[in-house]
């Protein structure tokens, strides 16, 4: 490999590595400042909603396929259906998204082969 590539790839890990250090390091100090609050009430209310509100950014983006055709629209609604039919069966979080992924492949496939 170059050594351009080298630097891209040191540069890329460690700007992942501090965008998970730092807001960890920020959150650990907030902690140990605050007196009797305790943990819940240390953390800022902006922080309690953004997980939920990532989620369901990454969801609505999930749902709109690359190609607005009727063979990514297809493979996009039953992959989801089959993604909420294992979720509603099993209750768990990963092997709704491995069927969801595998259906929508195999759709994506198999519409691709027919139109």
């Amino acid at each position: 490999m170059s050594l351009s590539l080298w630097i891209a790839m040191i540069i890329a890990a460690l700007g992942t590595y501090l965008l998970r250090l730092l807001p960890l390091l920020w959150i650990q100090r907030r902690l140990t400042r605050t007196d009797d609050d305790g943990p819940v009430d240390a953390l800022p209310k902006w922080l309690v909603i953004l997980g939920p509100m990532m989620i369901a950014a990454v969801l609505g983006v999930s749902l709109v396929p690359r190609t607005a055709d009727v063979p990514g629209w297809l493979a996009t609604v039953i992959g989801l259906g089959v993604t909420l039919a294992v979720w509603r069966r099993t209750r768990s979080l990963g092997w709704p998204v491995v069927a969801g992924v595998f259906t929508f492949g195999l759709m994506v496939v198999a519409t691709r082969m027919v139109v």
